[in-house]
């Protein structure tokens, strides 16, 4: 029998997920599964006494994936991973094409196929979905847990409305695949996923193509800087967003700017970010 540890965090979904697990539990039961619950410690390694599971079903947000991930790689362990999107934001269960109702999740990973995806990693930090820095993109992190579980979405947007008060440029000196050049940034968003917040940002990325799509707002003026991103969300091209598509960037800044990881606190500057082609094991929707 297949043995699986469901980590979840109870705090996920308005808590609906803790009062679920046993019927989740359930689902993997009927496949064949022999499968526990454990409540997400973020203080603990959930791979601790588990390294010899088949399968890791995480059921949280982007956040709780992140952490699990970081988790299995501190051990240098390499099990398959199921993902039941139960945060507030769930890109890259997304990206896995997994359903927003738990139990259909739950079915998904226990009758799906194993693939191997992309992982992306910031100076030994890994991340599923976005690494990022700027405008907007450590709102996450300054965001009460109370506020997200009470308004969902909403309570980031009331929370990144602040940032545009403390609007500044970040100067990069910016190395891609060998390709070298200086941006004024306000905003950098590095792809691995294929979403942030539910938004295609990244017109072509894909969590299998062994590539990140990076998206870099240049730092104009307020009025320009923000029809330029508007231009961008509507389909245009502007010329100061820049599109990029690279394995390796190396980043270096006078600035030490806060950066984000999956909506958690980042790596710190100089930063080195490389595409791990095929670094995750994953376990999909049966094809």
């Amino acid at each position: 029998m297949k043995k699986a540890v469901l980590l979840y965090n109870p705090c996920s979904g308005k808590g609906r997920i803790g009062r679920n697990t046993e019927t989740i539990c359930t689902v993997f039961r009927a496949y064949g599964y022999d499968i526990s619950p454990q409540p997400i410690d973020f203080g603990r390694n959930p791979f601790e006494g588990n390294e010899q599971v088949d399968l890791l079903v995480v059921a949280g947000g982007d956040g709780t994936v992140n952490y699990a991930v970081n988790a299995m790689k501190s051990k240098d362990l390499d099990i398959p991973i199921g993902v039941i999107p139960a945060g507030t934001a769930n890109d890259f269960a997304g990206a896995l094409g997994m359903s927003h109702e738990p139990l259909e999740a739950a079915r998904q990973i226990a009758s799906g196929r194993e693939e191997r995806v992309d992982c992306g990693r910031v100076n030994g930090l890994y991340f599923v979905n976005i690494f990022s820095f700027g405008l907007f993109t450590t709102t996450s992190q300054r965001t009460p847990d109370h506020r997200k579980h009470r308004i969902g979405k909403l309570a980031y947007l009331i929370e990144g409305v602040k940032e545009v008060r403390t609007m500044h440029a970040v100067p990069l000196e910016i190395v891609a695949d060998g390709e070298k050049f200086d941006f004024n940034s306000l905003m950098v968003l590095i792809f691995n996923g294929e979403t942030a917040g539910g938004f295609r940002l990244a017109r072509r990325s894909s969590v299998k193509d062994g590539l990140f799509d990076c998206v870099l707002l240049e730092k104009k003026n307020l009025l320009r800087s923000t029809l330029a991103m508007g231009r961008y969300l509507l389909g245009g091209n502007p010329k100061i967003v820049r599109q990029l598509r690279a394995r390796r960037i190396e980043i270096r800044s006078t600035i030490d700017e806060p950066t984000d990881v999956d909506g958690q606190k980042g790596a710190g500057f100089p930063l080195h970010v490389e595409c791990l082609a095929g670094g995750l094991r994953v376990v999909c929707q049966p094809q």
